[in-house]
């Protein structure tokens, strides 16, 4: 399945991102296109008040951010014996501050069956191909191990996205990593696992506290549950000498029991 057109989407719908998701709506059964772009919104969509359309779809098209991700995708579909999924790619929201001093403009929100993109026009092509890499790895990983979402655990949780960040690390090396992946030294990393992760590693993703974990919030060191798992499957990784592809359906609390805790 190619990468949706939504250039030709834009051109038409960009002043009107309600009747834009409308065209989305068979992706999500029995859910509105209004309740699609306030949940879009909410990770990183572009909104209606947004002004930038006369330039925005032409600089997209002209950086070729379409045919990017397609390369890309066919490559770790392979790589990877990826499920070929609709992919879905469309402006980001660059006018939060909030939002671009966390994100750089950029954000992704991945499924087992679809996967989107939220991106600035002028994405360099290594910060598009980083993004993608991030998550299809998300759903190569959910669509290989086939754990329902309502199942997932903050362990689950920090062990997908330190599989995700590892794939850009193999993929595109150290420089094109996110810059939370340095933001702990090791011994501190191990500290955290011990004391304020692993204790809470079975708290549901539905938790109200999950999130506090997994992103660092209210007393909880910044992007404490990330970090940890980028530590946890990079340990894993280097002890077993293997590769992402040879853990994409690994069990989480195989790759975090190098470092039993809680």
């Amino acid at each position: 399945m190619p990468v949706m057109k939504t250039n030709e989407w834009l051109n038409e719908l960009y002043q009107n991102p309600i009747e834009l998701c409308k065209k989305l709506e068979p992706l999500f059964p029995g859910i509105s296109a209004k309740e699609i772009y306030e949940y879009f919104r909410l990770h990183g969509m572009y909104h209606e008040r947004d002004k930038r359309e006369f330039t925005l779809v032409d600089t997209m098209i002209e950086n070729d951010i379409w045919a990017v991700v397609e390369m890309e995708h066919l490559a770790l579909q392979k790589k990877w014996k990826g499920p070929d999924v609709p992919i879905i790619i469309l402006p980001s929201n660059t006018t939060d501050k909030k939002l671009m001093k966390q994100t750089n403009g950029k954000a992704g929100l991945a499924f087992s069956d679809k996967l989107f993109l939220f991106v600035p026009e002028n994405i360099s092509e290594h910060e598009l191909k980083a993004l993608f890499i991030h998550e299809y790895n998300h759903v190569c990983r959910l669509w290989h191990t086939k754990k329902e979402e309502k199942s997932y655990t903050l362990l689950d949780s920090i062990i997908l996205e330190g599989l995700a960040e590892h794939a850009v690390r193999e993929r595109l090396g150290d420089a094109f990593t996110a810059s939370w992946t340095n933001l702990h030294s090791k011994g501190k990393l191990a500290k955290i696992w011990d004391e304020i992760i692993s204790p809470q590693k079975e708290l549901l993703k539905s938790h109200p506290l999950h999130n506090q974990f997994l992103f660092g919030w209210d007393g909880v060191p910044r992007m404490a549950g990330y970090c940890v798992g980028y530590y946890l499957v990079g340990s894993y990784l280097n002890t077993n000498h293997l590769c992402i592809n040879d853990i994409m359906s690994v069990n989480a609390k195989v790759i975090s029991n190098l470092h039993p805790s809680g």
